[in-house]
């Protein structure tokens, strides 16, 4: 069986990130990530827990590192809640007192 002539093929560079009309943007929200989020997700703790200790002594070991691994996020939401709460309630004093 003969295939003929069959070029090689040719590769060019890896996939690249698609063009955007608001880079600024792109490069604000990236920025925001970075900055509330800078560490990976420690997946490898569950793995590393010690033999014969107990399983709530490695639960809590790993819902702590959990918890400051999403502490940025976090944060932002407790801001969020208070805003959400607090500009309403102030407005209404505001707007029944007049002070």
């Amino acid at each position: 069986m003969e295939l003929g002539d069959i070029p090689k093929p040719s590769y060019g560079p890896g996939p690249e990130a698609p063009e955007s009309s608001t880079p600024g943007l792109v490069a604000m929200a990236h920025g925001f990530l970075r900055l509330v989020q800078p560490n990976p997700l420690p997946v490898a703790l569950r793995a590393q827990e010690p033999s014969g200790a107990p399983v709530l002594c490695c639960l809590s070991f790993f819902l702590s590192q959990l918890l400051l691994y999403e502490l940025g996020f976090l944060v932002c939401a407790a801001i969020g809640v208070l805003f959400i709460i607090l500009m309403p309630l102030v407005g209404c004093c505001f707007g029944c007192c007049r002070c």
